[in-house]
């Protein structure tokens, strides 16, 4: 937490000295010449901006038309352009074969015949267990987390990047895809906390290393906070990651030479494991739901 400074005792000043230092005050320089600092500063800012696609809006006017087929859990964007130029997509009974056709609130979209509706969109946050897998359906017919929140609602859900089959912990699920983008896109990264056990105590010399970074086979990554949980033993660490790489915990916590015996995310974009047992989810309430929607 940020301490306030205390405030210094200032004397009085009267109305006369204040008018006095308006008066002495010299006019902006507009002839003011740009620095070399300056200019590095505008071409790191462009640098960033264009870094990625550019996030999404919730605005629900002018929709791509293979957008709106993905968001109704028809098919994927690209297989949706495929059905467009094939000639089996109608708007307002017109056939469409256009690529990146924009739809309307109120218009009637068809395939194949049959009427296309969004529905509800939903948001249940699951407190994963072990043993099932990230996953639609397996064909080696595995667990999936699919089968712990199919009573969830009526709408085609999906969850929201992967977990391994032994971690435990926070997982959403959505049929919003402008919201699955949004927390997945490389310029935002939702926040991700894991309780970690390992084999062996840590040292502080390696929670310096998570925060300062470790080359991985994909570059380098380095870990927002790393400190010992309250309460726990030296095995014990909280980390937070922002990265959207793959097993990056794992492989960032091996990486130091550890072996990995618990791996539980308890905190997801700012949402909790609070009053949600292990293996149970629960709905998103409006203001969690508008909280993501604001956070850039």
């Amino acid at each position: 937490m940020r301490t306030k400074k205390p405030t210094e005792q200032k004397s009085p000043v009267s109305s006369r000295s204040i008018s006095k230092k308006v008066k002495e005050k010299t006019p902006l320089d507009k002839t003011k010449t740009v620095t070399d600092r300056d200019k590095r500063k505008y071409i790191d800012y462009k640098i960033k901006v264009k870094k990625g696609d550019p996030l999404p809006s919730f605005r629900e006017e002018n929709v791509r038309l293979n957008k709106y087929m993905s968001n109704a859990g028809i098919c994927s964007r690209r297989e949706a352009d495929v059905l467009i130029q094939t000639g089996v997509v109608s708007v307002n009974g017109k056939v469409v074969t256009e690529l990146g056709f924009k739809i309307q609130p109120t218009d009637v979209i068809q395939y194949d015949g049959e009427t296309i509706n969004l529905g509800t969109k939903r948001y249940v946050l699951l407190n994963k267990p072990k043993g099932y897998i990230t996953a639609i359906d397996d064909p080696r017919g595995r667990k999936t987390v699919m089968s712990l929140v199919n009573k969830a609602c009526k709408e085609q859900i999906f969850p929201m990047g992967k977990m391994e089959k032994d971690t435990t912990g926070l997982l959403l699920f959505t049929n919003d895809g402008d919201m699955a983008k949004k927390l997945t896109h490389p310029r935002y990264q939702a926040a991700k906390m894991y309780h970690i056990e390992v084999n062996k105590p840590v040292s502080k010399e390696d929670l310096e290393k998570l925060l300062k970074g470790i080359d991985l086979e994909d570059g380098k990554t380095k870990a927002e906070k790393a400190e010992y949980v309250e309460g726990g033993t030296s095995r014990e660490v909280g980390v937070e990651i922002r990265s959207g790489k793959q097993q990056v915990v794992r492989r960032l916590i091996e990486a130091l030479g550890f072996q990995i015996v618990k791996l539980d995310r308890v905190q997801y974009a700012g949402l909790t494991k609070k009053d949600l047992p292990r293996g149970y989810y629960r709905h998103l309430t409006e203001q969690e739901v508008s909280f993501l929607k604001m956070t850039k």
